[in-house]
């Protein structure tokens, strides 16, 4: 238990280095890989059973030659692919929120640097570091949690690729 408080001691200290906008990188960082994990619970749990069921409605269908029959099949692969790709977009954007609001913090600690130098024309250098910092730890931290996304989605959207051609594959229209 000692550890795990330590731990979260440690992770508020960081935080506070690089000022507010770490909260909001460490929030959005979060979220994705809620997210992310939610998906891939979803491709090795619930996609199966998906497939399955709209699989069995197809196979049901005494005639698959139609217009109609095509028109059904064009509806049933689309509102898979919707269920396949659901929050894949919402990662996409996460993923590259992410180092803008590194960038932000970049601004906001420059922002700090530059108002110790106005106010004490340059002599305070112990100020200005911590202005430096502020303005380089929320980049690093929007970059790292974007490079982790990126690989993460990429997997995902591999998968999904994937998954889409299967099911498609899968719709015959043999008779």
């Amino acid at each position: 238990m000692q550890a795990l408080t330590d731990f979260f001691a440690l992770l508020k200290a960081f935080l506070d280095q690089g000022g507010l906008l770490m909260y909001a990188i460490a929030a959005l960082t979060l979220w994705m890989w809620v997210l992310v994990f939610e998906r891939l619970i979803y491709f090795k749990g619930g996609l199966r059973s998906d497939i399955q069921a709209e699989l069995a409605k197809w196979e049901s269908r005494k005639e698959r030659k139609s217009w109609n029959a095509h028109q059904i099949r064009t509806g049933m692969i689309s509102r898979m692919s919707d269920s396949i790709t659901n929050n894949m977009d919402m990662i996409g954007a996460l993923v590259a929120l992410c180092p803008l609001m590194g960038l932000l913090g970049t601004v906001t600690g420059m922002i700090e640097v530059f108002s110790v130098l106005a106010n004490t024309g340059g002599a305070d250098a112990k100020s200005m570091a911590g202005g430096v910092s502020k303005a380089t730890i929320p980049t690093m931290a929007g970059m790292v949690a974007a490079i982790s996304g990126v690989f993460a989605n990429t997997y995902l959207t591999r998968i999904a690729d994937n998954e889409k051609a299967l099911f498609a594959d899968h719709l015959t229209m043999d008779h």
